[in-house]
Formats: structure tokens, sequence, C-alpha cells
């Protein structure tokens, strides 16, 4: 995502691995957050996770990021690994995705 000016405030990393999508980044510049950047870039990749038929997407993150974000979003924590790096976690999450 650009702003006004082109410069890139917002991105997502993303790959198609059989049935679901990884994101392996998602980035939003610090004074562009809380202001729906990161749920706008969800959507659209659950969007094209859907279009490409994904039964689930995986993500991950660490604990000193943004954990919560993602469980506002249905993103639920299938593993934890403690100290990675140390005194922190590293999160893995899923969603499975509905065809309404």
């Amino acid at each position: 995502m650009k702003d006004d000016n082109g410069d890139i405030v917002a991105g997502i990393k993303s790959a198609i691995c059989w049935n679901w999508m990884e994101i392996s980044i998602l980035w939003v510049d610090d004074n562009y957050r809380s202001q729906g950047y990161g749920k706008r870039l969800l959507e659209e990749a659950e969007k094209v996770a859907r279009a490409k038929k994904c039964t689930f997407i995986k993500l991950d993150t660490f604990s000193f990021q943004a954990p919560e974000f993602y469980k506002k979003y249905g993103y639920k924590v299938i593993a934890t690994i403690e100290d990675a790096p140390l005194g922190s976690k590293h999160f893995y999450y899923k969603k499975d995705l509905s065809y309404e």
C-alpha cells in the first residue's frame, strides 16, 4: 500500500502452498498504524486465498509484535515456541476459511 506521495506504507508477503496461504510478513509503517491498513491487508489476503480455493491461512508473529491483532480477526494460536528469541514467544496462527 502506498500513500499519496507513492511511498510504501504497508505491505504483505504471502505464498500459496497446496491448499493454504502462508503469510510470512505483514508490515505497517509506525505512522500509519491503527488506521485500518493491517485489516485491509488481511482482508485482501483472505480474498485471494478464497479465490485460490485455500482452506486456511497460516502465519506467525512474535510476542513483541502484534499477536492480539491477529486474534481480533479470527486467527487462533496453534503453536507457541518459548524463548524464541530469548525472553519472547514465537506464535503460529491459523484461520480456517469459510465459503459462504
